[in-house]
């Protein structure tokens, strides 16, 4: 059974910084596409960040240049380094990562729980 499992989030005063981990655990063979998403209440997910397992990150237009997506596949692990936070980031912040869990296995997406995210003005 595979968990993704986010850490990190709070309450921050706008122009501050966090950061955000997530620990994929479990039956896992390999970890391809690791994701970022987040909600605002009333608003649709949006996709924050992206980094594949080799090759661009990708970044979403209202973060670029303030968040930095990284990973450290030993510990199957994606970092969120988020700074310059204003008001406008507040939500929950989601990891989504695309993993075989065994070899024989095709890819599946599999989402963590969340964690709040909110920045006071």
């Amino acid at each position: 059974q595979v968990q993704l499992v986010e850490f990190g989030g709070g309450l921050v005063q706008a122009g501050g910084s966090l950061r955000l981990s997530c620990t994929a655990s479990g039956s896992i063979f390999s970890i391809n596409a690791m994701r970022w998403y987040r909600q605002a209440p009333g608003n649709q997910r949006e996709l924050v960040a992206s980094i594949p397992s080799g090759g661009t990150k990708n970044y979403g237009t209202s973060v670029k240049g303030r968040f930095t997506i990284s990973r450290d596949n030993a510990k199957n692990t994606v970092y969120l380094q988020m700074d310059s936070l204003k008001p406008e980031d507040t939500a929950v912040y989601y990891c989504n990562a695309d993993l075989r869990p065994t070899a024989t296995m095709q890819l599946e997406s599999f989402w963590g729980q969340g964690t709040q995210v909110t920045v006071s003005s």
